[in-house]
């Protein structure tokens, strides 16, 4: 794509020389060929590496600058490390176990921390400065002004998931970048600061109003983006670019597996709900029988993130074996059902000739 065909109606894009478009991070989902593709295709694509080890992430950020040379993005999780509770994660296993017994699988005797938070984790953050991809987002919270500052000097660009005005405004105070707003209609987790914390529950384009009116720095908008005209409605809100991913997972670059493909082609994917019973944090995913029976749950709270996402792993696995995609986290957006089975590349022409239809 030629950089005289880009928009640069904002300072982001200018900067990216992008159109106003970001594929989601999608920790397990996005791929090196997913968002090489994006970028080739004029976008800014994206991986998530908070699932992954620093040698995972390394070799993800090497096959991404083989398919391309453009900018992208690498999402790392800034989390509270979990606070540990026996008690409470024996009373979560008690509450699966009629799942795990389905499944023929034993319950488990003790549950791990499986995701290390990036605050805490120096030698992701030396990998992150020796590969310097051209942006790096944090979610779940924001990492240390000591470590933003290095990123910069390393001529990174920076942003951060706010689902708030307030976590918005901590986020400007931290000297990132730019914002992405996430709203409630937003598959996958939410980028909430402090799970414990009262949600507002914003939706994006209240979101967008509000954080465009009362802050300086260029906001994303993120959270039931679907097709091109969803693009154009953030931008004439104010948004800088529109982020997209649950509108990826049927491309054939992405890492969902056939279950997760099937679910997001049927007409479950109507059907989305906000749970904390997956991973101990707020996520958003297509309903199936592990989130209704959780959910159900009375006076029994999930383990802590993500020590309740080892959980949930292992009875998908369980399952698995048996072929039923059940138990599996299959995280899509409210517009789920105008998801579209095209490349890439496709879905990335697409989405520019219907943004730039009503300009």
């Amino acid at each position: 794509m030629e950089s005289s065909e880009m928009s640069t109606s904002s300072p982001l894009a200018a900067r990216m020389r992008i159109f106003p478009i970001i594929q989601a991070p999608m920790a397990g989902v996005a791929t090196p060929e997913l968002a090489a593709a994006v970028s080739n295709a004029g976008g800014l694509g994206s991986l998530g590496i908070g699932a992954s080890s620093v040698v995972q992430a390394r070799q993800m950020i090497e096959r991404t600058r083989e398919l391309t040379t453009r900018p992208f993005n690498v999402n790392v999780f800034c989390h509270e490390p979990a606070l540990r509770d026996e008690g409470r994660e024996a009373a979560w296993l008690e509450h699966l176990k009629p799942l795990f017994q389905e499944c023929g699988a034993d319950l488990p005797t003790s549950l791990d921390e499986i995701y290390k938070s990036f605050v805490d984790d120096d030698e992701a953050f030396e990998m992150l400065l020796e590969t310097r991809p051209a942006v790096v987002s944090f979610h779940f919270g924001l990492p240390t002004v000591e470590q933003v500052r290095a990123l910069q000097d390393a001529n990174i660009y920076t942003l951060a998931t706010a689902t708030s005005l307030d976590e918005a405004m901590q986020i400007q105070q931290r000297g990132i970048d730019a914002i992405v707003a996430q709203g409630i209609e937003a598959g996958g987790h939410r980028g909430i600061f402090n799970p414990d914390a009262v949600d507002e529950q914003l939706s994006t384009s209240v979101l967008v109003r509000l954080l465009v009116e009362k802050l300086d720095l260029p906001i994303i908008a993120a959270g039931g983006i679907m097709d091109g005209q969803g693009i154009k409605a953030a931008l004439e809100l104010g948004a800088a670019a529109a982020q997209l991913g649950t509108a990826f997972i049927l491309c054939p670059e992405s890492a969902a597996n056939e279950g997760y493909r099937s679910s997001l082609k049927s007409e479950r994917a109507a059907v989305t709900r906000l749970t904390s019973t997956l991973s101990g944090r707020p996520a958003r995913g297509i309903l199936n029988r592990f989130i209704d029976h959780a959910d159900l749950a009375t006076g029994v709270e999930p383990a802590a993130y993500p020590v309740a996402y080892d959980a949930a792993k292992q009875l998908n696995a369980a399952a698995a074996r048996l072929g039923s995609h059940e138990f599996a986290a299959h995280w899509a957006g409210q517009g789920a059902l105008m998801a579209r089975e095209l490349t890439a590349d496709e879905l990335m022409r697409q989405l520019i000739r219907e943004w730039q239809a009503g300009e």
